[in-house]
């Protein structure tokens, strides 16, 4: 008879601790993805600043509108190896947009400082001349 009860309880006590062992992770899970959470997972943090690309479509000259003529991906590539090279820059200065349309060069994004600024935009003068560079980077505040 004794045997009888064990195969009859032994499930039933796995079930059972199963069961409990599952009901609080069941409730942390529905609680972590309840709309009434903290944060809405879909929406930027108030503190975060917004994203630019809206901004961005307004300007006339952007990255999109390079040519790829050979001359103009040539400058583009020497200017870019150029700044990525000087270890001193930024992450910032190492990621400017760099926009060559015939000949001429147009430097735009943040950086960390006037410094950075500067010698940014004298690589780019090196490779592309001086009168061929518009130099639209801004100081990161």
């Amino acid at each position: 008879m004794q045997i009888n009860k064990r195969r009859i309880l032994a499930p039933a006590i796995a079930t059972l601790a199963l069961a409990i062992v599952s009901a609080p992770l069941a409730t942390h899970a529905q609680q972590s993805s309840s709309p009434s959470s903290a944060q809405d997972q879909s929406t930027a943090p108030s503190s975060t600043v917004p994203d630019n690309s809206a901004r961005n479509k307004t300007h006339a000259n952007t990255a999109d509108n390079q040519k790829e003529n050979t001359s103009d991906r040539e400058i583009t590539r020497k200017i870019r190896r150029s700044i990525t090279s000087e270890s001193s820059l930024s992450t910032y200065a190492h990621n400017v947009k760099i926009i060559t349309q015939g000949g001429q060069v147009t430097l735009k994004g943040p950086v960390r400082d006037e410094n950075e600024k500067q010698t940014i935009a004298s690589k780019a003068a090196d490779v592309a001349g001086a009168d061929k560079v518009n130099n639209q980077l801004t100081v990161k505040q």
